[in-house]
């Protein structure tokens, strides 16, 4: 309709224009990080593989070497391919310039002219020059020329060279020595060629009849040494590359010969690391290695003999153990009865009666809980120890443990404060260890915490729950931590145990957390009191990645902005701290001042 303007498209790129730069900006991005993974990679090769570093330094010191030498014979080529056309092109310019000097310096009626002169020069510099561009001359009047009769034009072979190939200082040393022959090279662009060739320049200064000294120059291309050099570069480099790559090939070869019996002792020594005994390596020859090997077979028959005999005893010491743990089981019993009797009768007998038969009692619930202590680390010992697992809410557990210990808090006038959630911390757990070990950590942290307050934390996360008792007593000194679960260890032997601790608590502690594949790990320092923590799965089996629970109460951080380091099954050090990975931040190999705890 009239009046109406249909709208016009919008220019090509006007719509979404940034695109492109984004497109090539994210192209730029994924190449960087591709490379930066192909480095990565290739680094963490060259620290792993001995047989890639080998072969790489090979073929890097190879193609140096073949560079060096290579680029030595090429040059010894050119050199020598030069020097031959250059001997052969002056004993072949002495001769032409004889028979341009016969021819010119003579005398003739037809040159008494310029123009005659002029034709006599042209058809000697053509007699003289070469077929087939093989060779060019230039005749040019000398500096030295004083001769002002006849001066003739600069006269030229062919079109492709001129006087101005002809370089000025070659044209000087050509006047000042008339009687030496000079040489220079030079490159040229000729016509039939799209390269610059190069061409050695001969000049000999001649006299023409009435026209005074000329210089002739004769211009030799070096086009057949140029291919000739060119072929012989390309035959070096086919040539370097195939014996770089047979060299790299003998290499690996040479290498695989020596790292291949490194590896198999490797293996053979990570399967007797990991329990097969039995393994040896495969004695070939009487070489190094195979003496390598006799050696290593030696070792591991030495180490089997060792680790057979201290298997051994260590049987024969966990049975002892046992056996003795079991046999004073019937005399402790008679002597319970005994000192039960005489306890009971102790109002009857005299005052210094009276309390040594209060002391016996007392030694002999010692007694009697260190025997039972020696018979559960003796189960551990054995291997025999099982988990009756069962859906535990760990508030509940903390709470029996509290009413268990309250006439000892009570007594130390020690109040106990509780934190925990108000929904159910479940797991799969064996509640009557789980229940020991907080009975071990809470009495500890009742014996050491100068009747400050101790705080019981409980919390959960989606994979574990976790329990942790804070005291504000002594606390841990510097070198106490990695003894702490030793059995029968004290950081103060002086120091009373005024609740009979038997000093294998926490030993058995630290056993009930292996068999849970949980953590068991504190945290200390003088004078500020210490922290237990204790991370169970809430599967079996189930490997922990973090705790629910901080292990420093003064690091205000959430529990999951600082892990601890992921402990696998069975790779629980002294405190449930992974072998080779460093705790968090502030806290101690396992423990407290002593593993005395009640068990």
């Amino acid at each position: 309709m009239s009046g109406t303007t249909a709208p016009r498209p919008a220019p090509s790129g006007a719509i979404g224009s940034d695109a492109g730069p984004r497109a090539r900006r994210g192209l730029a991005s994924a190449s960087v990080h591709v490379g930066v993974r192909s480095l990565v990679g290739v680094v963490s090769l060259w620290r792993r593989s001995l047989q890639f570093r080998v072969v790489a330094l090979t073929m890097v010191l190879g193609t140096l070497v073949l560079a060096g030498v290579g680029s030595y014979l090429y040059q010894r080529v050119a050199d020598g391919l030069v020097e031959e056309r250059r001997i052969g092109a002056s004993a072949e310019v002495i001769q032409l310039a004889a028979k341009a000097q016969l021819q010119l310096g003579g005398s003739n009626d037809q040159r008494d002219t310029t123009d005659g002169l002029v034709i006599a020069a042209k058809n000697t510099v053509q007699s003289i020059a070469g077929t087939e561009g093989s060779r060019y001359v230039v005749l040019a009047r000398s500096d030295n020329n004083t001769v002002t009769d006849a001066i003739l034009p600069p006269i030229v072979s062919g079109d492709e060279v001129g006087l101005v190939s002809i370089p000025a200082e070659l044209q000087q040393k050509v006047a000042g020595s008339p009687a030496t022959q000079q040489t220079q090279i030079i490159t040229l662009r000729l016509s039939n060629d799209t390269d610059v060739t190069p061409a050695w320049v001969i000049g000999q200064q001649i006299t023409v009849s009435g026209a005074g000294p000329y210089g002739l120059y004769f211009i030799y291309p070096m086009t057949r040494e140029r291919d000739t050099l060119s072929l012989v570069g390309r035959t070096f480099l086919v040539g370097g590359i195939v014996l770089m790559f047979l060299i790299v090939g003998i290499s690996y070869v040479v290498t695989r010969l020596v790292v291949a019996p490194v590896r198999r002792a490797a293996e053979v020594a990570e399967r007797f690391a990991s329990g097969a005994l039995n393994d040896r390596m495969t004695v070939r020859g009487e070489d190094d290695l195979a003496r390598l090997a006799q050696a290593f077979n030696g070792m591991a028959a030495s180490l089997q003999q060792q680790i057979a005999q201290l298997e051994n005893l260590s049987r024969f010491q966990q049975r002892f153990v046992s056996d003795v743990s079991h046999e004073l089981r019937t005399p402790l019993t008679t002597i319970r009865m005994a000192g039960d009797l005489i306890h009971d009768s102790r109002a009857d007998f005299d005052p210094t009666v009276s309390r040594s038969a209060e002391l016996l009692h007392n030694e002999l619930d010692r007694f009697e809980s260190l025997l039972s202590d020696l018979l559960e680390i003796s189960r551990f010992d054995a291997g025999a120890a099982v988990l009756d697992l069962e859906p535990t809410d760990l508030r509940r557990s903390v709470a029996r443990v509290v009413d268990a210990t309250a006439s000892l808090a009570e007594r130390k006038s020690t109040r106990i404060d509780i934190e925990e959630p108000d929904h159910p911390c479940e797991a799969e757990i064996d509640p009557r260890r789980v229940e020991r070990i907080i009975r071990n950590l809470l009495v500890n942290a009742i014996e050491h915490g100068e009747g400050r307050p101790i705080e019981i934390r409980v919390g959960e996360d989606d994979s574990a729950v976790a329990v942790s008792v804070r005291d504000h007593g002594l606390g841990l000194r510097p070198g106490e931590a990695a003894m702490v679960f030793n059995r029968f260890w004290r950081a103060d032997p002086a120091r009373a145990r005024t609740t009979g601790g038997t000093g294998l608590g926490l030993a058995i502690s630290l056993e009930d957390a292996r068999l849970h594949d949980g953590w068991l790990q504190a945290w200390g320092t003088p004078g500020t009191g210490s922290c237990f923590r204790l991370t169970l799965p809430k599967v079996p089996r189930e490997p922990l990645e973090r705790s629910p629970l901080p292990l420093n109460p003064l690091v205000p951080s959430s529990p999951s902005s600082t892990p601890p380091p992921v402990a696998p099954a069975g790779s629980l050090t002294h405190g449930g701290l992974p072998v080779g990975l460093p705790p968090d931040p502030g806290a101690q190999t396992a423990g407290t001042r002593g593993s005395g705890g009640q068990s």
